[in-house]
Formats: C-alpha cells, structure tokens, sequence
C-alpha cells in the first residue's frame, strides 16, 4: 500500500479514545482509516454484502448448538453471560462470573482495555488449574486438515492441561483466528483475569471449528509466522500499526494509509470512496494490485501511465510474480487507451461441440444451491428426437437450505447427463460450458455429497467423472489464459467486449441475493413472485452471456480486438 511510515505506538488510545477490536489486524489499513476519519462521514460506499445476515445467522446457530452441549455437559461450572444488554453490562456480568471462579464464561465480554485501545469478547473463556482464564473461539469455518501434529482436547472437555497431539489432525492456517487470541490474552492480561506468566496455559489459546467435535489449542508464544515471529509479536505490530493509523484519523493528523487496490477492496463498504481516488490519480495499483504495486512504488512507479512507458524488453525493476512483465506493460497501455480485453495469442482456442450447453448456478452465500440453469444448443443442427434449443432452469423456492435442493439438483443432472449421453449415442460431440467452475464444482459435489441416496442424485464418483472430463470447459480459464483484462475478469466485465448486454440494469451477484431474500420471503414479508421472475431473467442472461463470450472469441470479430504484443 502506498504509505508513510507510521510511528508504531498505543499512547495515543487512551488520550483519543480509540478502541480496536481483533478484526483491525487483518483488515486493510486504509480501511482503519476511514472507518475512524469523521470527515469521511458522508463518502459513498457500498451497499452492505446480502449474504452476511445470512452467515451470521449461521455462525449463531453454530455458537448456540456448541455452548448448549458444553452447558449440559458442565452445569456446575458453566455460567453465562447474557447476549442482550450493553457491552459495559455484559463486561460487569463477565466480572461477576470471574470472582466467583465460574469454570467455564460462555458468551464472556472482557473489560474495555483503555490504555491498550482494545475491547472484544469470547465465546469461552475457561478457568485453569492455578487460577486465571484462557480464551477459546467458536467458529464456523474448518481449523484442521486431515494429518496429524494438532494440538486438541474433545470439544466437550475443553481444558488445555488435557491437549494431545492429535494422530489424525493438522492444524489449518487461520491468521484470523490466531491474532483474536492474541488480541484476547492482551485484555485478559489488562484485566488481571490471565494465567500468571510461570502458568503452562499462559500463552494458550483454543479454537472449536465447524466440525465441532474437538478445540484445537494453539501455543500463541510459539506459532511462526514469516520470518520466525510468534502469534503474540505479530499482533503486536500489527495491532500498534493499526493503533496509529485510527489515532491519527481521529485527530486529524495526517493520514497514514493512502488508496490501494487488494484483494479485500471486492467486499469493503468503503471502494467506491477508494476507487474514485485511485482513478483520480490514475494509481498503479488499478493495473497490478498487493505487493507488486507496493514494490513498483518503491522505485518510483506510481501511475498507470509511468508503468506503461516501461521498456517490455528490459528487466523489471523489481520482481513483479504473476504475469510477465511484457504482459504488466501491456496490460497498462491496454488501460490508458480504454480496452477491457486484449488478445495474448492470435487464435484463442475454445473447444466446440456439435450439440453445446451452457450452465450457471445460482446459490445464496453458504446456505444451498437454488437454481441450475442452463441454455441448449446444436450448433451441428438439431436431429428427431432431440430437445429443443432454449433456456431451462431446476429451482427450488423453498429457502435454503431445504431437501428440496435434492430434487432441483437431481432434475438438472438428469436433464444435463440425458442431453450429453443421447449426443454421444448418436455419435456427435458434446461440451458444457461454465464460467469459472470454482462455484459450480463446488456445489456439483456438495450436493451429490448432502443428498446422497435420495432419489435422482448421483454418485459423488460420477460427478467427479463429469467435472474431470474434456467436455466440463470452463471460460474463465480461457480468459484468464489467452487474454489480457485491464478491468477485471468477471463475465460482467468480459461479456460486454463480445456484444453482449443485460436485460436488467442492476445485474449483479450481489443484488441477486437481495432479491432472492425477497423471492423466498426470508424477511418475513411474503415471498414475491416478481423478484422470482427477475432471477429467473437474470440466470437466462448468465448462460446467454457464457454463450455469446465463447462464439465471439471462435468468431472472425476476434480479430478486432488488440494483440498484447501490438501494444
């Protein structure tokens, strides 16, 4: 990120205020910033993301389901903190519970850390042997891999002295998870509520994860991170850091995290106010984004244009990974000039069929998958007895999750697998198209996995079968080979370059989970036969879209757009 300096320190908090949570440690600086700036108060930014109400309400449910097993396993130690009320309530409920030694605080608020400039809570904290409390998180994402070397206590036995290494479990990485210890043992420590320091668990945190059958126990003293540094002196940076930056947007001091496009800018409220900014300025990161716009800046390339007037047949001044540095040149001249694509290679190659399908899915966040759509066509002619061309969709309208996605499911993979094996038979070709099958495989599996034996649903074999083969083509992987995209890779992006246009203005991932919260009523208004249909035109024109991309790029129209090497 393009930035001064800061002066690392935590003083300024209690003087200013400031009061962090754990989520500042993996959170893009310039977010801090604008998050405390008060005079950024009315900059635009983005509509809040549909499926986060959704995920939350997951997580609760997850949080809920392992605090009632733990409470009836534990009654005579358990205590819990009440959900509702303010947080200085519910921390002078946390105090309550801690003076009277209460072996295990569900749902514990930690006192406010002033002088540190912290505040959060646990899920658990839990009393050990010599006095002093340990946090454990609950979470809804997966904290092991199959393997073996994790640290782990039963989930309904959450004592860190009884941890074993565990024969069939490795930890996963979960940066997140280790700093909100990390940043919990300091307010523990704040509070006088922590083991003392001559105590085995003093630098013990634990973690139960989706699975939910056991807390995997980190040692925050001795997890390496890059470099060799352990869990507590990498949120010390980083939270320090972190510290400087809101202190000095509080203030009014000067800004120590400008504009730069990464990775979390694709779901940050605060892009747009951030993407009128580096457009503005033209800034290097709108073309090469993370640690190859930091290191460009380091030698004095800041813009689009000062990349572009780089020589592609010298060395790049600093190591740039991801794409050749004749394709980084190109893909800023490409920019100057407007293009969305530019062709990498003179002839792109996009396997055809004679009988051709083109598929999307549509899920919401986590919960299921609730349509399928697809579009058919015979570009070799139709034949007796074939479908007809045209657009289908399998939905269910039932909110998801719900075993009525069995039933949708099990109707496309009759309908998909059916066209495919009446083409073979009658000794024709056969290809399906998606576009980046990242979603799609994903829920091609999960849903022969969730609804294996019901009727229709196939065996997670044969789908693997279908997603291994020649004829599953995914067009983002086409695109992401063969061209150059100066604005992004989305099919929204892409399709528009070979004429293609949405019926629908607002067409967009995200607005479509808000209208399926209104098709299916998860609201509590009754569900909308209007925002249905809307969906429905709204799939049509993904799989219409796939279509349009792949015959213009096996069109004599590609010849129109620009070669990477002409530019």
């Amino acid at each position: 990120m393009r930035e001064r300096t800061p002066a690392i320190g935590t003083g300024g908090a209690a003087v200013t205020g400031v009061s962090l949570d754990a989520a500042v440690t993996t959170r893009c600086r310039r977010r801090v910033h604008l998050d405390h700036d008060p005079t950024v108060a009315d900059a635009p930014r983005a509509l809040p993301d549909p499926s986060l109400e959704q995920r939350r309400a997951d997580a609760q449910a997850h949080r809920d389901r392992i605090g009632a097993l733990l409470a009836a396993e534990h009654p005579s130690l358990w205590a819990v903190v009440p959900a509702d009320g303010a947080a200085r309530e519910r921390a002078e409920a946390t105090a309550v519970a801690v003076a009277a030694d209460a072996g295990l605080i569900w749902n514990a608020q930690l006192p406010r850390d002033v002088a540190g400039g912290r505040r959060g809570g646990a899920e658990l904290l839990v009393r050990v042997p010599g006095g002093g409390y340990v946090p454990v998180l609950v979470v809804r994402h997966r904290v092991t891999d199959p393997g073996q070397g994790a640290l782990t206590t039963p989930v309904l036995a959450p004592f860190p002295g009884a941890a074993r290494a565990d024969a069939t479990r490795k930890v996963r990485s979960q940066p997140r998870d280790l700093l909100r210890l990390a940043h919990l043992t300091r307010m523990l420590r704040a509070a006088g509520w922590a083991p003392s320091a001559e105590n085995a668990a003093a630098a013990l945190g634990g973690v139960v994860g989706l699975d939910g059958d056991v807390v995997v126990w980190h040692d925050l003293a001795a997890e390496h991170w890059p470099g060799g540094r352990s869990t507590m002196v990498e949120y010390d940076a980083r939270f320090a850091d972190r510290i400087s930056v809101a202190t000095a947007a509080v203030t009014g001091g000067p800004a120590l995290a400008l504009p730069s496009r990464v990775t979390e800018c694709r779901r940050c409220p605060w892009w747009p106010t951030c993407e009128a900014a580096l457009a503005d300025g033209q800034d290097v990161s709108l073309v090469v984004r993370g640690e190859s716009a930091v290191a460009l800046r380091t030698v004095g390339v800041f813009t689009v244009a000062q990349l572009a007037a780089l020589d592609p047949a010298q060395e790049p001044p600093v190591p740039l990974p991801g794409l050749a540095f004749p394709d980084t040149i190109a893909l800023a001249r490409a920019w100057l000039r407007g293009m969305s694509v530019v062709r990498r290679v003179p002839a792109v190659p996009v396997p055809r069929a004679d009988v051709e399908v083109d598929v999307d899915m549509e899920s919401f966040g986590e919960a299921g998958a609730y349509m399928w759509g697809v579009l058919l066509t015979h570009p070799g002619g139709l034949r007796e007895g074939d479908e007809p061309d045209g657009y289908r969709a399998f939905a269910t309208w039932d909110p998801v999750p719900t075993i009525d996605e069995a039933r949708s499911f099990a109707e496309f993979w009759s309908w998909i697998t059916g066209v495919r094996d009446a083409a073979l038979a009658s000794g024709r070709t056969f290809a399906a198209y998606c576009y980046n099958e990242q979603a799609e495989n994903r829920w091609l599996l999960g849903s022969a996995e969730r609804f294996a034996g019901m009727p229709g649903i196939p065996a997670v074999e044969q789908v693997q079968e279908f997603i291994d083969a020649d004829s599953w083509v995914d067009l983002f992987a086409v695109v992401n080979d063969w061209f150059l995209c100066a604005h992004g890779k989305g099919l929204k992006r892409i399709a528009p370059a070979a004429g293609f246009a949405w019926r629908d203005a607002e067409a967009g991932g995200e607005n479509s989970m808000r209208w399926y919260r209104d098709a299916v009523g998860l609201d509590g208004n009754p569900p909308d036969p209007a925002q249905r249909a809307r969906l429905l035109e709204y799939n049509e024109d993904d799989v219409a879209a796939t279509r349009a991309l792949r015959e213009w790029m096996t069109s004599p129209a590609i010849d129109d757009v620009p070669l990477a090497a002409d530019l």
